[in-house]
């Protein structure tokens, strides 16, 4: 019979393997892969698809979760394949500097503030990681800004390289959400900023975020007012 110690020892280790494993990252790709395949394995893509995707007329008529269920539907398999790589390398690191729900909290207000942009900006259906993803590569440019003649600003210039490299991709590329993706980086900057870093938020001065919060109330404001007057 388990003794309570022993119930103890286990919770304990439990916690602390939980605290030490970016189970957030692999759980958000659990969420997506199995959305995916359930869709295939049911014949149910198109209807997932049409029911959560950013589609404005929807979102115009009070389908507000579109802001949020886009993040994890996805098109196709490369689709799904890439964005899951993505989240899988960009997860497990920044995971591990924010914290669990830090990096969840990042994760998601990015996504939604792409789909806020693809909303006011863009007539055409959209879903996907990838308004998250460019808020992930948003966290990395703040920490750049934020910590310098460190190798996260090494890595920020880095970072910073790829964003110009997918925006070009995306400049010639007519299906691809440009918008969804910029909206999701300026989601990510910020929050990275309003959220703070675990261990290192007296680095992040007050104003910063307050400037952070006012400019990204200003930022959803305005995507709101242009989708829903749009015809």
């Amino acid at each position: 019979m388990i003794s309570i110690k022993e119930l103890k020892e286990f919770y304990f280790k439990w916690r602390y393997n939980l605290r030490n494993t970016s189970f957030i990252t692999y759980t958000l790709l659990g969420i997506m892969v199995f959305i995916y395949l359930f869709g295939l394995i049911t014949n149910t893509s198109y209807d997932l698809i049409m029911n959560g995707a950013m589609i404005n007329g929807y979102v115009q008529i009070g389908e507000w979760w579109r802001f949020i269920t886009p993040i994890f539907l996805h098109l196709s398999f490369l689709h799904i394949l890439m964005n899951g790589i993505t989240l899988y390398y960009l997860g497990t690191q920044l995971e591990e500097i924010l914290g669990h729900t830090r990096f969840l909290a990042v994760f998601l207000i990015a996504g939604i503030f792409g789909n806020f942009a693809s909303f006011g900006f863009s007539n055409y259906p959209s879903a996907g990681a990838s308004t998250a993803l460019f808020g992930l590569f948003g966290v990395y440019l703040m920490l750049g800004e934020s910590f310098r003649d460190t190798i996260l600003s090494r890595i920020a210039g880095n970072v910073l390289l790829l964003i110009v490299i997918n925006v070009v991709f995306d400049l010639m590329s007519p299906d691809i959400d440009l918008y969804g993706h910029i909206g999701g980086l300026i989601g990510g900057f910020l929050s990275a900023y309003l959220i703070g870093i675990p261990m290192s938020s007296n680095r992040i001065p007050w104003l910063k975020r307050i400037i952070s919060l006012i400019i990204l109330v200003i930022f959803a404001f305005l995507c709101l007012k242009m989708g829903y007057a749009a015809n």
